[in-house]
């Protein structure tokens, strides 16, 4: 039985699901999501003998939204994180990310190896940093139309999005998902001059199988203060390539796993089919090879729950021995 309760982290209030008694997990959502992102996951991991926390994450859900923008930085998330952790009374947890909860969990090993078990992250591969700040290589690249640049224009993206957010939702997780009629085809999500996001996005009569009108109800409840804390995150993508140059060329350490889908838009981003080669060689505690998920989209642990919990039990079960 999932239960929830409100939890001081890091000077903020999180809102956090639990479930289960044993080694800590805890499961990091992405955009735009919340901690009903990993539904599926909860039985299959509590069952098993681990105490399963997935919280919404800052500027989500019922946790608390700060309204300073630097609040949002990858050290500010994955300080949530490490507070988390002890908040929970552990010393040590298991720590696994989708979406741009990856790259919590991924820094969180990087920055902090003492505290983590082991780290997965699906969609998003592990952190390389670059020699040039991304948002200004991406604005470079697709003069300024690449979607993080958009979604980096103060109050831009937040007025689009919260004009009918359950529409923005539904859009948002069908065009990104395995069954969307473009899925796998590589294309860059591009916003043109004078058009929001959503534009190009089809609204499809019925929703996929694996994301019933429930889920979207429990979505659309959890953005009821709007998406700007959420978008923050993206507005920090180039202070977090300047706040972690102490760390530039560190490998994460602790034993790691990574899963992706297979026409999911993420691991099609330019240099990432490369990387995600690479990692095997990159990365020295890499458990397995990268695992792709065929016929998979973007909401990995969603769109393949079964695949998804088979992978991380595997992993888990493995470490804890």
């Amino acid at each position: 039985m999932i239960e929830h309760r409100m939890i001081d982290v890091n000077g903020i209030r999180l809102h956090i699901a639990e479930e289960g008694e044993g080694p800590l997990v805890v499961l990091l959502h992405g955009f735009p999501e919340s901690w009903h992102s990993w539904r599926h996951q909860f039985g299959p991991l509590a069952e098993a003998g681990f105490r399963v926390v997935a919280p919404d994450q800052r500027g989500y859900g019922r946790s608390d939204h700060p309204e300073d923008v630097s609040a949002y930085s990858i050290l500010h998330l994955v300080g949530d994180v490490v507070g988390l952790i002890h908040a929970l009374g552990e010393e040590q947890a298991y720590v696994v990310g989708h979406d741009w909860g990856a790259p919590v969990a991924w820094h969180t090993a990087l920055l902090r190896p003492d505290l983590v078990l082991g780290v997965a992250g699906l969609s998003v591969p592990p952190p390389f940093r670059g020699t040039e700040p991304p948002l200004a290589t991406m604005d470079e690249r697709f003069g300024g139309r690449f979607y993080w640049n958009y979604f980096d224009r103060p109050g831009v993206a937040d007025a689009e999005f919260a004009q009918d957010t359950r529409t923005t939702l539904r859009k948002f997780f069908h065009s990104a998902s395995g069954d969307a009629p473009d899925a796998g085809q590589g294309k860059q999500p591009l916003v043109e001059p004078g058009q929001g996001w959503l534009t190009t996005m089809p609204d499809p009569e019925v929703l996929p199988e694996w994301f019933t009108e429930e889920d979207l109800d429990a979505l659309t409840e959890s953005f009821s203060e709007g998406f700007t804390g959420a978008l923050n995150w993206y507005r920090n993508i180039d202070r977090n390539w300047e706040l972690t140059a102490p760390w530039h060329g560190a490998v994460v350490s602790p034993p790691a796993l990574y899963v992706y889908g297979d026409l999911d838009l993420v691991p099609a981003f330019p240099g990432t089919p490369e990387l995600i080669a690479a990692l095997p060689g990159l990365m020295p505690n890499l458990r397995r090879k990268p695992i792709r998920l065929e016929g998979c989209g973007h909401w990995t642990q969603q769109e393949r729950p079964d695949e998804v919990n088979a992978a991380l039990l595997d992993f888990l079960t493995e470490l804890r021995g």
